[in-house]
């Protein structure tokens, strides 16, 4: 698997499959899908699915690899208000939030960039926000083998909001603590960073 792409070619014998079951789906609800407006309509579906899927081809441990430094700072690094979009395993309509990440290194550090793209090789996926976060936490945990690592996810998920209960301003949070974190005074200290404004 690739480490990190930004999935813009895609498979011409997958897409089609994939268009084709999409145009199948617009004529069973009882659309037209000869008019203008949705001729299109299937290859975009198709080529959006891929896009927002393209996660289960990629390797969440090789990003982190690509990037690790030995350093021996061994403070609380935090990397929060990572946008988070992804789609419901349930309904496959979207949920989306933020995440906010931190480990505390044990003898190596990671590029700050590559927290945010491994939450985006999980994030897409078909999910749910419980296993999205524990994937997360577990693939740094096991990978940079830190002292201690927190993940906290909070996000709104279209299935609550557009269908079902239909409740507009609920906010879901999920969150995971490993080593260090384990301990109260850690763990505060991260959850009162994460809710802190610094500017």
């Amino acid at each position: 698997m690739a480490p990190y792409q930004n999935l813009e070619e895609y498979n011409i014998n997958i897409t089609n499959e994939v268009k084709e079951r999409f145009s199948k789906i617009i004529d069973e609800i009882g659309e037209d899908v000869t008019r203008d407006g949705l001729v299109k309509t299937p290859e975009r579906a198709a080529k959006a699915m891929l896009f927002l899927t393209q996660g289960y081809k990629q390797d969440a441990t090789a990003i982190l690899k690509s990037a690790m430094f030995k350093e021996s700072y061994n403070e609380m690094v935090i990397v929060k208000d990572i946008e988070v979009y992804s789609l419901c395993e349930h309904h496959m309509l979207p949920f989306f939030g933020k995440a906010h990440i931190a480990y505390i290194p044990n003898g190596h550090i990671v590029g700050l960039s590559k927290l945010p793209r491994i939450v985006d090789v999980f994030a897409r996926r078909l999910q749910v926000q419980e296993r999205l976060t524990e994937q997360i936490l577990e693939c740094i945990n096991d990978t940079l083998k830190p002292q201690g690592v927190a993940v906290v996810i909070e996000a709104a998920h279209m299935c609550m909001m557009m269908r079902g209960v239909q409740k507009q301003n609920s906010v879901t949070t999920t969150s995971g603590f490993r080593g260090a974190f384990k301990k109260e005074e850690t763990r505060n200290e991260f959850l009162k960073l994460i809710s802190s404004d610094l500017s």
